[in-house]
């Protein structure tokens, strides 16, 4: 339950309670979060709905699957760990679906971040409420001092304090986030710790981020939320996520088909849909794909569209190629070691988990072999992948001296470039959930929706947007979504001088 009493909610259009006994069919093409979010909302509006997925299980770039390890172990592998923050409401709406209580996440205590200098911060026991979270994590930070923040430049502050959705975009996004801080004048000892490791989460080094979308992340994580910067994690390999949203689905009379790529379109008064199955025939498509496909889908589609929003979908850029190496070693690491540790400053490598403290498989392979699962991460990586993977094991070894003498029983790793990139000046050109073609809506966490969101709470919130695009043309109720307030809180901080 939220324990923030500013969060927002933004009603759907109403009209009918469901599209029942009209014979209406919608093509779902892309089954990650965003496409299993369009495809149950319009499902269990009455819609009937096929959704099509490439690869052969659900989820994304959150997806899971089976894999056998040397020893004869099967065990969940997936393209890495992910934060579930409280504030993804509309993603745990989608989860609450299937698991009510959501009894798959459970709680990281803790997570510190850790520079090259060993300099430690910790989202342990801050207030809750905003400013005041932000000042407490700045004053008791090693790298942040009372002197730091009297340099900052209270103007260019301000639109910390006074994000504005889409406003910010507007005044920020010209900007790269590393030229941002320079004119903040925040110190670079503390950028590490206080803003890279967020900026990395994008999969993106500052200097290729926008700084409209660090603002806004800010915001979301920190200056516009009450509900802390801790999140939960999945307790089980992530497959059992998404397998009971999809039996839901199913039970909604929604029909999945895994292993199935939609390829193009031929829109009309009803659209064809061609897959490598065949075509069928819909009312309406979602187009829930990553930069990738979508860009594909509609290059392959010449009627679908005008010249101009084509363009702009062609434009779509992939962030840099990002790294996860998941290591089964044969002996535990120190039981002091935190679940989860971001580091800032200590190229390649973002992040590592000890994944046997929360997931359920890698727990029990834990227990029975006496040893450990450890899981890295590099985001934006900048050499090729054996360089960056062979980095990453000797920034372990450095951070966690014990794992230098560990065996490793098995080690498996996912190279991927298929993540959306936000590089400065992009937004005003991104393309959104509408499309000019009727009956035809995006989604997915690289498309634009005029909200403080991000990453997985974008995709499941540009997911039920699309649906509830499709049903108010139907003249069916929605869905309704909740966010973080859509600018600042605190009008008086707005009014802050300049420091000059």
């Amino acid at each position: 339950m939220s324990r923030d009493r500013r969060l927002v909610r933004h009603p759907a259009p109403r009209g009918r309670p469901d599209a029942r006994g009209r014979g209406l069919r919608a093509v779902v093409a892309g089954g990650g979060i965003a496409g299993l979010t369009a495809a149950i909302a319009l499902a269990e509006r009455g819609v009937t709905v096929d959704l099509y997925e490439r690869e052969p299980y659900l989820g994304g770039r959150v997806g899971g699957w089976t894999t056998t390890l040397p020893d004869g172990t099967r065990t969940g592998m997936s393209r890495g760990f992910h934060a579930f923050f409280r504030q993804y409401y509309n993603l745990r709406t989608l989860l609450r679906r299937a698991d009510p209580g959501l009894d798959v996440l459970t709680p990281v205590p803790d997570y510190p971040l850790v520079d090259a200098h060993g300099r430690t911060d910790t989202f342990q026991g801050l207030p809750l409420t905003p400013p005041w979270n932000a000042l407490r994590f700045a004053l008791r930070s090693p790298t942040f001092t009372a002197r730091d923040l009297l340099r900052v430049d209270r103007r260019v502050a301000a639109a910390l304090l006074d994000v504005r959705v889409p406003g910010t975009y507007t005044d920020l996004d010209r900007l790269d986030a590393r030229e941002f801080l320079d004119r903040l004048r925040f110190p670079h000892a503390a950028r590490h710790l206080a803003f890279d490791v967020f900026s990395r989460s994008f999969f993106a080094a500052p200097e290729r981020l926008s700084a409209a979308e660090l603002a806004v992340m800010f915001h979301l994580y920190f200056l516009g939320s009450s509900e802390g910067l801790l999140f939960d994690v999945a307790a089980a390999p992530f497959d059992r996520l998404w397998d009971p949203l999809a039996a839901h689905l199913t039970r909604q009379g929604g029909t999945i088909h895994t292993g199935t790529a939609v390829t193009r379109i031929e829109p009309g008064t009803r659209h064809t849909v061609h897959t490598g199955d065949g075509a069928v025939e819909a009312d309406a498509v979602v187009l829930a794909l990553d930069v990738g496909g979508l860009r594909r889908v509609v290059g392959d589609s010449p009627a679908l569209g005008p010249r101009a929003w084509r363009d702009r979908i062609a434009a779509l850029e992939n962030a840099p190629p990002f790294l996860v190496r998941r290591l089964w070693l044969d002996r535990p690491v120190d039981s002091g070691r935190p679940a989860f540790l971001a580091t800032g400053g200590l190229p390649p490598l973002d992040n590592v988990s000890v994944l046997d403290r929360f997931d359920s498989d890698a727990a029990a392979w834990a227990r029975r072999t006496g040893g450990s699962v450890v899981e890295l991460h590099a985001y934006a990586a900048t050499v090729p992948r054996d360089e960056t993977s062979a980095a990453l094991l000797t920034r372990l070894h450095r951070l966690y001296p014990e794992t230098r003498d560990a065996g490793i029983v098995a080690d498996l790793s996912e190279w991927r470039e298929d993540c959306p990139l936000f590089p400065p000046g992009s937004f005003a050109r991104r393309p959104g959930v509408e499309t000019p073609v009727e009956g035809v809506v995006l989604a997915g966490d690289g498309i634009r929706v005029d909200l403080p969101v991000a990453l997985m709470e974008r995709a499941a919130t540009t997911g039920w947007t699309a649906a509830n695009r499709l049903l108010a043309g139907w003249g069916v109720t929605g869905h309704d979504l909740e966010s973080v307030p859509v600018r600042g809180r605190y009008a008086p901080l707005r009014l802050l001088p300049s420091a000059r």
